[in-house]
């Protein structure tokens, strides 16, 4: 009796199709690349949206499927399509353009394993308020991570702003943050990437460059640059030019990522933490962490319910979100020290119930890495809680770290939450964060996508680098712990304050952006850059863009105020410190405080 499947298909029969697909693609007409769910060979399947390839598969076939990709998501700003294009180690002729949500990456255990000769690049897009007629406003939600670019062109562009990281990036050439031509561009943020030739800032209004070495000259910069455990940074000169730089970053452990080892079994890498740190952690080959196989993951799709990936991370397994939007009708609770929560194509946790998308127990060595998280219609109290609010657990050996996690409040549809981030936990690493209550898009209007606060952080010894908090409609941060730390700062005021009586704070007119707790006794923070542009027509002023206790250990490093375009503006960059920026286009630097 010959064996059958559910479907009546005969097991040998299925045996003989996948040989005879085996052998087709070892003649070269059919290749193996595509959908991971397609693919022989026992590789994990990581749905429809990952593309993973190798080096024998045709270049023209790459080359076609990523600008297939980038043709679908380059003006999908809103939309629910999320992609990974994956290579494995080895060389590439290709051009990759990357629209939104899509991640570019490379499988080799270093950057170097997987040499792009063409381009990992971004442009700019068409703006007509721009005399460029150019700009990379917009150009959110992208990545490139784990590889190395030959550029074949002058350059490799890299116009974003942001929540679009390089990370692990060996450029192999020259480096371009513009969209060109003068181009409107808003900042980014770069870390353990080297760069052999020059890097052209350009436009770029603020960048953050982390652990990371510049073979040349970094050239120019307009109000907000910051350097930290840079190898090769320019020299600090704050205002003039408004580089802050910093030689050694004081704690960090870089993002976990996604290899194929010797064998071509996937593995994640967990790097290990570090202290005093500059330049890359893979310069010599010997980068410290530990190695996770793939089996320990639960490979969620967004089909999966909250209740089932609940179930996977009760039992002691990480989490690997694939690509799409999970929509979520109960949080995510990680509950086991080391887990590991890592998205891959830039996934979406989108919570339903006015309950939060994730919470993580107060617990050492959690790691959260690339996920977007989008408010639902019904408001919750916040979206990420890391940590309980009495808790004060020491996690100085191993502490809980937050990496390219992006917020939105309003854009894909109507969204509302009171907080985005609440971080609790002790010691915890903050790293590329863009906590954003959205300024267009849909459901947007001071009625609708409601938000108080992008950011609060309430433990002990909290590090945070590159800190993007925008338009929520009282304080942007609020930092309550004590020795806390923050390393590069960007901040636009809400836009839309219909009256300066909707917009006043217990403290005055408006709301500051960075808020340090009245109690806080420590507190120091570099290169912060606070912005306003309020558009609805109504003289809206905000009394300081940062307020913080009048002590001597809450120390403050190059700070910037900016009136960018509207009415209104800001009367003091911090405290009574700084002049006022109001009416028309000008800046207010601060060098130190108090």
């Amino acid at each position: 009796m010959t064996s059958r499947t559910r479907r009546g298909i005969s097991l040998i029969r299925l045996l003989a199709l996948a040989a005879s697909a085996a052998a087709l693609a070892a003649t070269g007409l059919v290749s193996v690349a595509g959908p991971a769910a397609a693919r022989p060979g026992g590789e994990p399947d990581f749905g429809p949206n990952v593309f993973v390839y190798d080096p024998s598969t045709p270049a023209p076939q790459i080359q076609a499927k990523l600008d297939e990709i980038f043709t679908r998501q380059e003006n999908n700003e809103m939309g629910t399509d999320r992609y990974a294009v994956l290579f494995k180690p080895g060389r590439y002729d290709v051009n990759a353009k990357l629209g939104y949500y899509t991640t570019v990456a490379g499988l080799g255990q270093s950057p170097d394993d997987v040499d792009i000769h063409g381009a990992v690049r971004v442009v700019g897009q068409p703006d007509p308020t721009s005399a460029a007629g150019i700009s990379a406003l917009t150009n959110f939600w992208r990545s490139a991570e784990n590889l190395s670019v030959t550029p074949t062109d002058w350059s490799n562009q890299w116009a974003v702003s942001q929540a679009s990281p390089m990370r692990r990036v060996h450029i192999r050439g020259t480096l371009w943050l513009e969209p060109g031509n003068g181009g409107f561009s808003s900042g980014g943020y770069i870390a353990d990437s080297k760069v052999d030739g020059v890097t052209i800032n350009g436009s770029q209004q603020q960048w953050l460059t982390r652990d990371s070495v510049l073979g040349d000259v970094w050239t120019n910069g307009v109000w907000n640059q910051v350097f930290s455990g840079v190898v090769g940074a320019p020299e600090g000169g704050f205002p003039n030019p408004p580089y802050t730089t910093l030689p050694t970053s004081p704690v960090t452990r870089e993002k976990p990522f996604l290899y194929v080892d010797g064998s071509g079994a996937y593995r994640v890498f967990v790097p290990a933490l570090r202290r005093g740190t500059s330049g890359t952690t893979w310069a010599d080959g010997r980068q410290q962490g530990s190695s996770l196989p793939i089996r320990d993951f639960f490979i969620a799709k967004p089909t999966d319910s909250a209740r089932k990936i609940n179930q996977e991370l009760s039992r002691g397994r990480h989490l690997l979100l694939t690509p799409g939007v999970y929509h979520l009708d109960r949080a995510l609770r990680v509950k086991h020290k080391d887990t590991v929560v890592l998205g891959l194509g830039m996934p979406s946790l989108a919570p339903g119930t006015g309950d939060a998308a994730l919470r993580v127990e107060d617990v050492d060595g959690v790691r959260i890495a690339g996920v977007l998280v989008d408010a639902g219609r019904r408001e919750s109290d916040t979206l990420v809680e890391v940590g309980d609010r009495n808790s004060h657990r020491d996690h100085s050996r191993n502490p809980i770290s937050l990496q390219d996690v992006f917020f939105r409040i309003g854009g894909p549809w109507v969204g509302r939450a009171k907080t985005s981030l609440v971080v609790n936990s002790d010691d915890t690493i903050i790293d590329n964060i863009w906590a954003w209550r959205g300024d267009h898009g849909n459901g947007i209007g001071w009625t609708q996508n409601t938000a108080d606060t992008g950011v609060v952080v309430n433990g002990d010894d909290v590090t945070a680098y590159g800190l993007f908090v925008e338009h929520y409609q009282k304080y942007q941060t609020i930092w309550n712990g004590e020795r806390g730390r923050t390393i590069f700062y960007q901040s636009e005021l809400p836009y839309d304050p219909p009256s300066q009586a909707a917009w006043t704070s217990p403290t005055g007119k408006g709301w500051a952006s960075y808020k340090v707790g009245r109690g806080v006794r420590t507190h120091e923070a570099w290169g912060l850059g606070v912005y306003s542009y309020f558009n609805q027509g109504v003289d809206i002023r905000t009394d300081r863009a940062i307020e913080v206790p009048k002590t001597r250990d809450v120390r403050f490093h190059n700070m910037v105020t900016v009136f960018l375009n509207g009415s209104g503006g800001i009367e003091r960059t911090i405290n009574e410190a700084g002049t006022p920026v109001v009416g028309s286009y000008g800046t207010s630097n601060v060098v130190s405080y108090p």
